[in-house]
């Protein structure tokens, strides 16, 4: 464990037994021949800044006030405006967290990062485009030349479940805290994504911005040991200032904006799914090559059961990418930083200015609703037979040829501005 101190485990421990259950279960099948996930060497935003780390050519300086934490979000082009306060019990650093002293998390499309007030650590949850998730730490103690280090084992007791689609990945909850913010755990939890009904996220979070009379439960904490069936969540609603809550004045920004909450949501249900595509098409890949051999079939045939898989993986990409299922919504949603703007900036653009980050909103979170995550690294190494089946099932989907009524949400100008988005931004290139 290298320098992780007695302290750490004892943590990581109280985690695993307070939040996760037991940790002993069988080797995962991602720890076996193709993906080898904790031996494979790892390629993503952080083993390359690392590598950047080691011979010089970038440097971090150490912040009395937040460690390497504005460093490391300045090398990894992360922006301070996706910054998100999360106060439950439910993460690594569980000592430090509570509502007076929140974990601030940001992110952007390859990396999430998380800080705690005298944390003994940065938390850093790297997207690899071959291994899914992929965890490391990087210690708040000034040295000469800082190293974030790599975590297999203990990580994955939360990140490699059900909620994660079976494969190392993210995921958000939302919970009932108490006045520690300790989980009710007796009361349940949501497992938070872009289908999550509104009043069922955010709770253990801090949530700013205006979102009508739709309630969440974000920034109220449960008395007692159980929540009473006339709960007022609504005193959690429209939050513009959480002065009342904690001091702000502790962390970089002030704000636990609506919109990048909702944007970060959205992302880790993508990335999952586009990890879990990753690995069932190269263990089917696998499974059919070592059938070829043993039974003499003809090596471009394809088996049923190799179609199978990569049909159910693929169908599951598909539909998180278009959306299907959204949440909906009674109001609009708005945003009180500068995220909304900038991030809808982002492109690419096609040749009408219209580009997959523009948020909505209004009804849904997307103006065009596609994930601007069919851009990302880990969906350019998709497999060649996965990547093949998704671009099949866009053209059924987006031309109407797909009768479908999940995919009703798609207006007709929908799939059309898709199609041509689509086109010109070059994706299945």
């Amino acid at each position: 464990m290298g320098s992780i101190t007695a302290s750490w485990v004892r943590k990581v421990m109280a985690v695993t037994l307070v939040v996760c259950g037991t940790a002993i279960h069988a080797e995962d099948d991602f720890e076996r021949s193709p993906i080898h996930y904790s031996k494979a060497e790892p390629s993503n935003c952080i083993s390359d800044l690392q590598k950047k780390l080691d011979s010089g050519e970038v440097k971090f300086q150490y912040d009395e006030k937040y460690g390497y934490l504005p460093s490391l979000l300045d090398a990894l082009d992360v922006e301070r405006d996706t910054q998100m306060f999360v106060f439950s019990k439910t993460s690594l650093q569980l000592q430090k967290i509570s509502p007076r002293t929140p974990r601030a998390i940001y992110f952007n499309d390859n990396v999430y990062v998380g800080f705690c007030q005298q944390g003994d650590v940065l938390e850093i949850s790297a997207v690899d485009p071959k291994l899914g998730a992929v965890f490391y730490s990087l210690d708040q103690e000034p040295v000469d030349r800082p190293r974030m280090m790599r975590h297999t084992d203990n990580c994955l007791t939360c990140h490699s479940s059900s909620r994660t689609e079976g494969v190392p990945g993210h995921l958000a909850r939302s919970v009932y805290p108490d006045a520690r913010g300790l989980p009710l755990l007796s009361e349940g939890s949501h497992n938070v994504n872009y289908k999550t009904p509104i009043e069922k996220r955010w709770g253990g979070w801090y949530v700013t911005g205006k979102h009508g009379k739709q309630t969440h439960m974000g920034n109220v904490l449960v008395k007692g040991r159980e929540v009473p069936d006339d709960f007022d969540f609504s005193v959690g609603s429209n939050v513009n200032d959480l002065t009342p809550y904690f001091n702000p004045d502790k962390y970089l920004e002030p704000n636990s904006d609506i919109a990048a909450l909702m944007v970060m949501e959205h992302q880790i249900v993508v990335h999952n799914m586009l990890t879990k595509a990753n690995f069932m098409t190269r263990q089917a890949m696998e499974y059919q090559a070592m059938m070829h051999e043993s039974l003499g079939v003809p090596k471009d045939e394809m088996l049923d059961s190799v179609k199978s898989r990569i049909r159910s993986a693929g169908n599951d990409l598909v539909d998180a990418m278009l959306m299907v299922e959204e949440a909906q919504w009674t109001e609009p949603i708005q945003g009180n930083t500068s995220f909304t703007e900038r991030f809808s900036s982002l492109g690419p653009h096609d040749s009408k200015g219209r580009s997959l980050r523009q948020l909505d909103l209004q009804t849904r979170l997307w103006k065009y609703p596609c994930s601007y995550l069919i851009y990302s690294e880990s969906f350019k190494v998709l497999p060649t037979e996965m990547k093949s089946y998704v671009k099949d099932r866009f053209e059924q989907i987006l031309s109407g040829a797909d009768k479908d009524e999940k995919y009703k949400h798609l207006s007709d100008a929908d799939r059309v501005a898709l199609r041509e988005i689509l086109a010109e931004t070059q994706v299945w290139e």
